[in-house]
């Protein structure tokens, strides 16, 4: 009976696949036609807002792939996604407004509650969906059986996220290898066994005995790549290839194709196409809200730093920028000698160079108030990797593994490092170490939600911090 029960929703995919799709369409015509006060005899013209939306959403989200699988995904990638194709779709209405209708109005109460209301119910039923399919699969229903190919580092990562996250339904039965008489298993007893060599592999499969076949092998068993690959082709398991270049601590990998041949990013940046838009976008409007609040501030500190101290009141230091290019980072004049070679040379606690009013602005950050223009202008972004002086790339860039690759990505004024703790002083090689270590986090794991996440920590933490001199 749970044999039968297991495939059910396999048999049905595309049959529920296409429900999927014919449910988010009737959530948006359904709230739309609520929520904006339509009536069946209401014009073409205010009828075409909500068609209009159903096309576009239906484009990007078929684009986007948003009706595949998402068994190995988290729900909150899921949610992100629908978040921001809706939000696409609601921009693109409301641009179309502007453009052709001259309508320049902000969005109604109605539009809003539309908006609101169909994102909740469209994000809403994937939860539930999500908890329903959690519950079948702790039970033994709609799992797949699974079996990887290699014993190597790979394999072992991928037997221990299979066996971390027991909501994807994923049951693995074991390895196969080349050479499995030669495994050294003592060090591995806790694993799923070694079942056999790859010609077991390919008969079991032939068996119907596995679902889905992760192979791991090196690239250096290619020969044996290929006789494995063409015996599974006379399977019905679903195959997939994880090179052993995933060993490696990749930033932001993922596949793409270059006139049909197909390629895996080893180092790349997150944003790119729409997300640098939305990024752009995000930086213009925080930018310039927070520049109109605190355009009186800025203007004291000008003064205080014009009465108590010597010298220009803003300081122009070059930092490397996206790519490594060269920028141009305004800040608060703190200290009395400014720093015009390439010599490094640190500010540290009590540092004589720093005046009385230069080490309240560095302790507080406000200091670093006017590299919101830079924002603004589009050198740097309000959340990223903080641009270090051109010395320390140099110096650094040698000596700490990865730390060129912060540059995939715009400076920012504060970041997931300096929530973090990771700010201030970089005194030894260690602490740069961990530094960068936050960055290629932030890289790897970047959306919008983690920028509005990391400017909200930095709001509530404060911007007094005891590493600034």
């Amino acid at each position: 009976m749970r044999t039968s029960v297991r495939g059910i929703l396999r048999a049905h995919q595309s049959a529920l696949s296409l429900a999927h799709r014919l449910l988010d369409l009737t959530v948006i015509v359904l709230i739309g036609y609520w929520q904006t006060g339509l009536t069946v005899t209401d014009s073409t013209e205010a009828w075409s807002h909500i068609f209009l939306a159903v096309l576009v959403f239906h484009w990007v989200s078929e684009y986007h792939q948003l009706y595949g699988s998402w068994r190995g995904e988290r729900i909150l990638r899921e949610l992100t996604k629908v978040f921001s194709y809706w939000a696409m779709t609601f921009i693109t209405l409301l641009s179309l407004n502007s453009l052709l209708l001259n309508q320049t109005q902000l969005p109604d109460n109605g539009q809003m509650s539309w908006f609101a209301l169909a994102l909740a119910v469209l994000c809403g039923y994937r939860l539930l969906i999500r908890l329903a399919l959690h519950t079948l699969r702790r039970r033994g229903f709609n799992t797949r059986r699974v079996a990887i190919v290699g014993t190597g580092q790979v394999g072992e990562r991928l037997a221990r996220s299979i066996a971390q996250a027991p909501w994807m339904g994923l049951i693995l039965l074991g390895f196969y290898d080349a050479h499995p008489q030669q495994m050294n298993l003592q060090a591995h007893k806790r694993r799923p066994p070694v079942l056999g060599d790859l010609q077991q592999l390919i008969e079991d499969a032939r068996a119907g005995r596995i679902d889905k076949v992760y192979i791991t092998l090196a690239f250096s068993a290619e020969p044996q790549l290929r006789e494995l690959i063409t015996g599974l082709s006379d399977t019905t398991a679903s195959v997939y290839l994880i090179p052993d270049v995933f060993m490696f601590d990749l930033l932001h990998a993922r596949s793409e194709s270059i006139n049909g041949l197909a390629s895996i990013s080893i180092f790349d940046s997150p944003m790119d196409g729409a997300w640098s838009l939305a990024k752009r976008a995000e930086d213009i409007v925080l930018s310039s809200l927070i520049l109109l609040l605190i355009a009186a501030p800025m203007l004291t500190i000008a003064a205080a730093i014009k009465l108590t101290s010597a010298g220009p009141v803003l300081f122009r230091q070059r930092r490397y920028g996206l790519d490594g290019r060269s920028i141009m980072v305004w800040k608060f004049r703190s200290m009395s000698v400014q720093e015009t070679t390439d010599v490094v040379l640190q500010a540290t606690r009590n540092d004589a160079r720093v005046t009385p009013l230069g080490r309240f602005l560095r302790r507080t950050s406000l200091d670093e108030l006017p590299q919101f223009f830079n924002v603004l202008h589009g050198d740097m972004s309000i959340v990223g990797p903080r641009p270090h002086a051109i010395a320390h790339n140099e110096q650094y860039r040698r000596q700490v593994s990865g730390y060129m690759l912060r540059h995939k990505v715009k400076p920012g004024i504060t970041g997931w490092a300096q929530i973090n703790g990771w700010r201030g002083e970089t005194d030894t090689l260690d602490k740069m170490r961990m530094r960068v270590e936050f960055d290629l986090e932030y890289i790897e794991h970047w959306s919008i939600w983690l920028d509005l996440k990391i400017i909200l920590l930095t709001l509530l933490k404060g911007f007094v911090n005891k590493n600034a001199f």
